[in-house]
């Protein structure tokens, strides 16, 4: 069919890079039968050296008009037809391309200097971008951990884009001291394709769709608590649900006093803070809470300060995180999704971002969250990268997390 949308994957390990570039290459072409109009690539911080060589061979090797990518400290794609496979700290490239009929794709490279203040109008950022509010763009964002000011532009975009699902995540390396990769085409053979710097990334408009599951890692404790008094990301006073106000953190004292011995343990180097996004929703469940981290506490007056911005009326819950945990969460959140889209049999593709904090190191063995995924959303191509700070909405917003593993599943309007 010439509208139907193909997406297709290919892995190397070869230490080479010329090598690994011609047996992705190779693979691709074995199964394209149209002509690609995006191309997305991961490659190993191992390369690292070789980065600003990648774009000019692979371009000389396979026509594409578009292509986004990053470089990163792991990286996954399919080991066959039907099995991801997450590679740590070896040689690595991933390359997926995908046909995309009646998709507007506009690809865009901005850094930090080009972003509108955070109180400009909506049309400054859509001119930044290059595509107006009303084609409801779906977004890929590959960023620099250090220059992109991350947080700021997703907050232009979810203001200039309020519909707009929004994934990506930062570059990273498997050791300290080497520099980040982002690498762009946008048809432009005379423009620069390598950048150390800023954001690259594609806006998807038309016909076609992004769902995303945003897997925190965590599992909750206790009961749900409201801010009553709180200034800036510090929390004085909270209630609990029987109505008993105190300092916060007398009353964490009080939850952990009840908690297991084990948790009790978790607690001392794993204890985190959810904070709920919908101030309306009565009953909160897994995916309703924005993990933070917990940086400090004042025992003169039981205060506690968390990694984000808190005020008073917003409802809190403790959360802790190990790789059972993160399992179960992902878990969760994998049967809700299939349980959800159970008749939909559109999706033609996903992308991974994961935290380097996951991976064989949080759980013991290789390839944990792509096969997990795969067993719940099966037959199509997974690829992506282990990242230092992955992007994916919670609530209707998009956020940059840790510890967490974000999937965007891509799929068509219209078949």
């Amino acid at each position: 069919m010439s509208n139907q949308i193909q997406w297709i994957n290919a892995l190397s390990k070869n230490a080479s890079l010329e090598k690994a570039i011609d047996e992705v290459v190779t693979k691709i072409q074995a199964k394209l039968t149209t002509t690609p109009h995006l191309g997305i690539i991961f490659i190993s911080s191992v390369f690292a050296s070789d980065y600003p060589r990648l774009m000019p061979i692979l371009l000389d090797k396979l026509s594409l008009p578009c292509v986004i990518g990053c470089g990163g400290g792991a990286i996954v794609g399919m080991k066959n037809d039907n099995q991801p496979q997450e590679i740590e700290g070896s040689p690595a490239l991933s390359l997926t391309v995908a046909t995309l009929p009646d998709v507007q794709i506009t690809p865009f490279y901005v850094t930090a200097q080009d972003l509108p203040d955070l109180d400009s109008s909506p049309t400054q950022w859509c001119k930044m971008i290059g595509v107006a509010t009303e084609k409801q763009p779906h977004f890929i964002l590959l960023s620099d951990a250090f220059s992109a000011k991350i947080n700021e532009l997703l907050e232009g975009l979810d203001f200039a884009y309020p519909g707009a699902t929004k994934v990506g995540g930062l570059a990273s390396a498997s050791t300290m001291g080497v520099g980040s990769g982002l690498f762009y085409f946008n048809g432009d053979h005379e423009q620069k394709s390598f950048f150390t710097q800023g954001t690259v990334g594609v806006a998807l408009s038309g016909n076609i769709k992004i769902q995303s599951i945003v897997a925190q890692g965590c599992r909750p404790i206790g009961n749900i608590y409201q801010v009553t008094k709180a200034e800036k990301n510090i929390i004085l006073e909270m209630t609990d649900n029987v109505g008993k106000t105190d300092n916060p953190l007398t009353l964490l004292r009080q939850l952990i006093a009840n908690l297991s011995k084990e948790d009790q343990d978790l607690a001392q180097y794993s204890l985190f803070m959810g904070i709920a996004r919908d101030e309306f929703k009565l009953q909160l469940k897994a995916g309703d809470f924005l993990i933070r981290n917990l940086v400090g506490v004042d025992p003169k007056y039981g205060a506690i300060a968390v990694g984000d911005k808190i005020r008073a009326g917003q409802r809190i819950r403790f959360h802790l995180r190990d790789a059972k945990a993160s399992a179960d969460d992902l878990e969760t959140l994998l049967t809700n999704y299939h349980n959800e889209n159970s008749d939909n049999v559109s999706s033609i593709g996903a992308l991974i971002f994961s935290c380097l904090g996951r991976g064989e190191g949080l759980y013991g063995k290789p390839n944990f969250d792509s096969e997990l995924f795969s067993d719940y959303v099966r037959d199509i191509p997974l690829s992506g990268f282990f990242c230092n700070g992955e992007i994916g909405p919670v609530a209707g917003n998009t956020f940059l997390h840790g510890y967490t593993s974000v999937f965007g599943i891509f799929s068509q309007l219209h078949q």
